[in-house]
């Protein structure tokens, strides 16, 4: 299945029945009296996530949702039976905005969350609505309402614990491929992954699900390489992964340059815990290995991890470190709800 993580959608409410105007006409019966029904409701619009979806490519092919419009009302009184709605299913983690691509309508994050899109029209009385002791044969109406039209953008992002970043052939698909059930694509040129790939580690009885992200190069956010349009996928995750080629020259500007693709894409991605770690380290002699983690030390002033995503070495304590971090993310993420739930004024 292709991946697909934008899609624009037009949709539309159903519009609300015609009110009829009758008159009841029976034998024996002189003066039967308005018995015109009211029209029916249109269909309203719904977004809804959905489990077995992470995709958006469905609606590369069906760009138009219509709910359905309501039928008008009949003689004997009969009101016009309501529009179907219409349903919009998106994968969980689908933000919905307005045309502009800025406004945002919902964030649908779990699975059976659902949200009104669009309202569909009321329907319009009969002519029996309007009946009175001073006007006891009316012969008029009310239309059906229109139902409403829009635009709207989906934009899928990736629901993960940790994200995977780093320069193209950094060893991304190789590490996630090791760690998880996932079968990225893995060769020895530029840019083998071209869309965000997921997986679920689990060590020490814990799991978690890792995002491997296309590759960065300096220059995405001004769109050189793929760009930056994948990093969206990780705004949602708790855990950076920095992975770094340590078989590079310059593995100092080559840890500079992911920084700074991250902190001038913005939406606190520069922000988030980093966890930074030195790949293919079976290339490398000890002395080697030792003088290129000093030096990336020094310029992230923080801990850096060594590992082979080809022999396995180092590979389960980063892994650790990882769903550490991610525990320690969810325990304070529960201790704000919890406090948020606790405050009354």
């Amino acid at each position: 299945m292709k991946f697909l993580d934008v899609a624009k959608v037009q949709i539309r409410s159903g519009n609300g029945g015609n009110g009829c105007v009758a008159f009841r006409r029976e034998k024996f019966i002189e003066f039967g009296g308005p018995w015109g029904g009211d029209g029916g409701r249109g269909g309203d619009v719904y977004a809804e996530a959905v489990a077995n979806l992470n995709t958006l490519i469905d609606y590369r092919y069906q760009q138009h949702v219509f709910a359905k419009n309501g039928e008008a009302g009949m003689g004997k009184q009969m009101s016009g039976a309501a529009g179907a709605d219409a349903v919009v299913k998106v994968p969980a983690g689908t933000e919905i905005y307005e045309e502009d691509g800025e406004s945002l309508i919902a964030d649908l994050t779990e699975p059976g969350q659902r949200v009104l899109l669009a309202r569909g029209g009321n329907g319009g009385f009969g002519n029996a609505h309007f009946k009175s002791a001073t006007n006891q044969a009316p012969r008029h109406a009310n239309p059906g309402q229109p139902g409403e039209e829009k635009t709207i953008v989906l934009q899928l992002k990736l629901i993960a614990d940790a994200g995977l970043v780093g320069l193209p052939n950094a060893g991304k698909s190789t590490f996630l491929s090791r760690v998880s059930a996932a079968r990225p694509k893995i060769a020895d040129y530029p840019f083998t992954t071209l869309t965000p790939q997921l997986g679920v580690v689990a060590i020490d009885e814990r799991e978690f699900v890792l995002a491997d992200l296309p590759g960065l190069i300096e220059g995405a956010h001004d769109g050189v390489g793929l760009g930056d349009r994948f990093l969206g996928h990780a705004e949602r995750c708790s855990v950076i992964l920095h992975l770094i080629d340590a078989t590079q020259t310059n593995i100092v500007r080559a840890y500079r340059t992911i920084r700074h693709e991250l902190e001038a894409y913005g939406h606190g991605l520069g922000d988030k815990r980093e966890i930074l770690v030195l790949n293919k380290i079976d290339a490398l002699s000890g002395a080697a290995l030792k003088r290129k983690r000093a030096a990336l030390q020094k310029a992230s002033n923080g801990a850096v991890y060594a590992m082979s995503g080809v022999s396995g070495e180092g590979v389960n304590e980063v892994v650790r470190v990882v769903a550490g971090a991610i525990a320690e993310a969810r325990s304070l993420r529960h201790a704000k709800g919890v406090a948020a739930k606790r405050w009354a004024p």
